[in-house]
């Protein structure tokens, strides 16, 4: 035994690359000629090598599982049956490949029975990707154990990849592919041949989207349809398709007859019943299932005052029956090599594929004539001399040498000739071989005229199209079009009440930063726990329908949904782990935003005293990120005011009060802002609004002082103020 030292990097690498390239190439991806991985297509080709072809009878699953996995794919029976069940759910492909007989699993999610139960044939689907096998249309390799043979790639007469579609995930790429309409695209083909220059643009007029086994309403704008297509890349929304059923005494329920594909209606129920028991739905009162070979799905609103839309829309953003289909169209093409392809270039990778099949085929057929036409030559040869023939048969005793040297004749003719029957020496047989040699003849000019036409070619392929189409035509039940193609649905205002059920609540935010929420509003403070070390900074009292605003020193705003806050029970969640705070970041202030506040104004500002006005909707951030409203180079936020009156009090760090209108500060939705008090050192301390008239207020321990005499601080934005009043708290703050 022979030792080498290599390094582990590249000992590793390689056996790594191997795995890769196999991952690649054996499981994952598909080729973009038929649409097929490696498990799919040996499975078609023992099949058939099984005859199992539309007209016969079926066979044990078992028994096509043992063929694949003995003959073709050592891999296991497990995954090879996978392979075989999907190939015929009509569910989960458009086009059945594989007609099954038993248990194949439903579109609840149920798996199919074991193989020994099940039993199969091939689809006509099926034969159409096989036509032309024995016809040398594709090059055949040797099996893994060099007994057999199996094709590189089927022939495929119709774009299987478009029509089946295809998904997986290799080593560092995936593909998925969603299914398409085989009339439409067999349309677009035929389009991109008889006009090769065709854009995308005018290829979607053709192709208009996915169109998925169980149906529902393709929800998505047709510019973002284009780039999808033009790119290889996107996603496509899909929606559950549903009416709504009046009910006697004006009553009414909705009832959804189609979901999305590959969602499992049996997870789809048990999520929905989730959200129901959670309080996450309070607008419906009851689901119930009574589906049956249809889907049929019964949602009961809570009275009949409730928007059927709003109630839709409601369990669309919270459950699968509205999703998006991804589409990478990452395939692998005629050279092995991954990559992916718009639609256009698949289209063409097809198209090629198709004219090379054309090619291979026609001179198959075209050698098949030759052979027969020297075979025919030789019989006329035969009969004119047939006295001569039938001496030399019987007295020579190699007479095909003899044949051949005297009237020309080839090996194939003479053996042709000796292996006539006597019953074919007849004039009327010979009659019928001069009209077969007419009829082979023709053909012959015919396929060579083929072969060296392109437009010829272009037409034959384009034949072959519309013979499919006329198998699986719109107005079949397999072809015609399942999903609807519909405008993307407007924004629905779903109130938040359609979402959470309104409940009181106490939210409780610690010095140390843990936030949880008390049920009610009755908590009395010394009965809060804390963890040792820490204590109280915010109670405030809000309902589960409102949203939480975070503001923290760095300027940022950040929105949590309240009834998604930790329960009472334990000490909380720390703020950080809930949204995406920077470690040097801290709380500033808590506010409690309810529905209709949007237009509600706010003051933010920062430590040296610069700020502005802005909306409460502008304050509202869509991530964990939150929402950059107040730039603090320098310095840090201070705080948040509410604008609550036509005149600001602003006092600082050295003790001088300012007061003038609030419309001197500007409404921005981000930024430094302006000075809003000017300072020689120290910098801003608090703010109040407060009306004029009413006088200025502020708290001295338990009791409330009041100044209306406020002339002397009346002055204009940015000033530096006065010495606020005699017995202004120490503190500098006003509550």
């Amino acid at each position: 035994m022979t030792v080498h030292d290599v390094q582990l990097v590249d000992a590793l690498g390689e056996r790594y690359l191997s795995y890769a390239l196999s991952t690649i190439m054996q499981r994952s991806l598909p080729d973009v000629r038929d649409g097929l991985k490696p498990v799919h297509r040996r499975l078609l080709y023992a099949m058939r090598e099984l005859k199992l072809d539309p007209k016969s009878g079926y066979k044990k699953c078992a028994r096509v599982v043992g063929d694949v996995m003995g003959k073709f794919h050592p891999h296991g029976e497990m995954a090879i049956y996978d392979a075989m069940v999907r190939l015929a759910q009509d569910f989960a492909v458009r086009i059945p490949l594989v007609d099954g007989q038993g248990n194949f699993g439903n579109i609840d999610g149920d798996s199919a029975a074991a193989s020994r139960y099940t039993e199969a044939r091939l689809t006509a689907a099926a034969e159409a990707l096989m036509e032309g096998l024995d016809q040398n249309a594709v090059d055949f390799k040797t099996t893994y154990d060099g007994e057999n043979e199996e094709p590189l790639v089927m022939p495929a007469t119709f774009p299987n990849l478009l029509v089946n579609g295809s998904t997986g995930i290799a080593v560092g790429m995936a593909t998925s592919i969603p299914p398409h309409n085989l009339s439409e695209v067999c349309d677009g083909l035929i389009a991109l041949i008889r006009k090769p220059d065709i854009d995308i643009k005018q290829l979607i007029k053709h192709i208009p989207g996915p169109d998925f086994p169980t149906g529902g309403l393709l929800v998505e704008s047709s510019d973002s349809i284009l780039k999808a297509y033009e790119t290889g890349r996107g996603s496509f929304r899909l929606r559950a398709k549903w009416e709504v059923e009046k009910l006697e005494f004006g009553q009414y329920q909705l009832v959804v007859t189609e979901i999305p594909y590959l969602v499992q209606k049996s997870k789809l129920i048990e999520k929905i019943a989730t959200l129901l028991n959670d309080k996450k739905l309070p607008l419906l009162d009851d689901m119930h299932d009574e589906s049956t070979e249809y889907v049929r799905l019964i949602f009961t609103p809570k009275s009949r005052t409730v928007d059927p839309a709003v109630l839709m829309e409601s369990l669309f953003r919270h459950s699968d029956l509205d999703i998006r289909i991804p589409l990478n169209l990452n395939v692998i093409d005629k050279n092995g090599v991954p990559g992916v392809k718009n639609l256009k270039q698949t289209l063409e990778a097809f198209y090629l594929h198709r004219l090379d099949i054309l090619e291979r085929t026609t001179r198959f057929r075209l050698d098949k004539i030759e052979h027969r036409l020297a075979v025919l030559e030789g019989y006329l040869i035969a009969y004119l001399n047939i006295d001569e023939v039938i001496r030399l048969i019987r007295e020579e005793d190699h007479p095909s040498p003899v044949m051949q040297q005297r009237w020309g004749l080839t090996e194939v003719q003479a053996e042709a000739i000796l292996n006539m029957r006597l019953r074919s020496l007849r004039k009327l047989e010979e009659i019928e071989i001069k009209n077969e040699l007419n009829e082979l003849s023709q053909e012959k000019t015919n396929l060579l005229a083929l072969l060296n036409t392109p437009s010829l070619q272009q037409e034959s392929i384009i034949e072959s199209l519309k013979n499919i189409q006329a198998k699986f035509n719109k107005k079949t039940p397999l072809g015609q079009r399942r999903t609807i193609l519909a405008e993307p649905p407007e924004d629905i205002i779903v109130p938040i009440e359609a979402i959470v059920e309104r409940e009181p609540i106490t939210i409780v935010c610690s010095q140390k930063g843990w936030i949880r929420a008390l049920k009610g509003h009755n908590v009395a403070v010394n009965d809060i726990k804390y963890k040792e070390g820490d204590g109280e900074l915010f109670i405030l009292k809000a309902e589960t329908t409102d949203k939480l605003l975070v503001f923290t020193t760095l300027g940022r705003f950040y929105t949590l949904s309240i009834d998604k806050l930790p329960g009472g029970r334990g000490h909380g969640d720390p703020l950080r782990l809930v949204i995406d705070m920077a470690q040097e970041e801290e709380v500033v202030e808590l506010l409690i935003h309810s529905p209709g506040q949007e237009e509600i104004k706010v003051l933010v500002a920062s430590a040296d005293g610069r700020g502005f006005i802005t909306a409460r909707k502008d304050l509202l951030a869509q991530t964990r990120g939150g929402k950059q409203i107040l730039n603090v180079d320098g310095t840090k936020a201070l705080l948040c005011r509410e604008v609550t009156g036509e005149h600001i009090a602003i006092i600082g760090e050295n003790r001088k009060l300012l007061i003038y209108k609030t419309d001197e500060i500007p409404e921005m939705t981000r930024g430094k802002g302006v000075i809003l008090q000017r300072y020689k050192n120290g910098g801003l301390s608090d703010v109040k609004f407060f009306a004029l008239e009413e006088g200025l207020s502020w708290k001295i321990g338990e009791k409330t002082r009041l100044e209306t005499n406020l002339l002397p601080w009346l002055g204009k934005r940015a000033q530096g103020g006065k010495l606020p009043p005699t017995g202004f708290p120490r503190t500098n703050h006003f509550y």
